[in-house]
């Protein structure tokens, strides 16, 4: 018998959604990448600077707009197609970059949402990585505990 990506009897692929800032750099490792600078930018509302993309402040004010659910769904059905097709070709890793100016707010939300949407359609395990959410230049002590980093949503990995 065969084994490989894509069976039953093999792992699955694995798909990583990274929020990132494009300032730093884009991701070397991404496969796919989606750049959400044109959605509202929490950076110039006071109240939301300080927070990351992971408080439902911030989710709220990126997705208040039509332009952000329908950039969602639209990234959501183009994943719902392809990851599929990618692991049929062998794929063992897909990672997708989604960036935004410093990788804290806009980009983080939509990898959140995102991340979410996926797991709830695709039966393949999906990981959050925030590159950039801690980076100094716009990190404060208050917000570089566990909203920063790395999140898995495999299988008894809750966080």
């Amino acid at each position: 018998a065969h084994l490989g990506p894509g069976r039953a009897e093999a792992p699955r692929m694995i798909t990583r959604l990274m929020s990132f800032g494009f300032k730093y750099g884009i991701p070397v490792d991404a496969d796919l990448v989606f750049d959400v600078r044109f959605l509202d930018n929490p950076h110039f509302v006071p109240a939301l600077r300080h927070l990351p993309g992971t408080h439902p402040d911030v989710q709220e004010f990126v997705f208040r707009s039509g332009e952000a659910a329908e950039l969602l769904g639209r990234c959501a059905d183009l994943l719902k197609f392809s990851l599929p097709r990618y692991e049929r070709e062998g794929k063992s890793y897909l990672t997708i970059g989604i960036g935004c100016t410093g990788g804290r707010h806009r980009s983080v939300a939509v990898v959140e949402i995102l991340a979410d949407n996926l797991r709830s359609q695709v039966e393949l395990p999906v990981s959050i990585v925030h590159r950039d959410i801690g980076r100094a230049d716009h990190a404060t002590a208050q917000d570089t505990g566990p909203t920063s980093g790395t999140r898995s949503g495999l299988e008894g990995d809750k966080p």
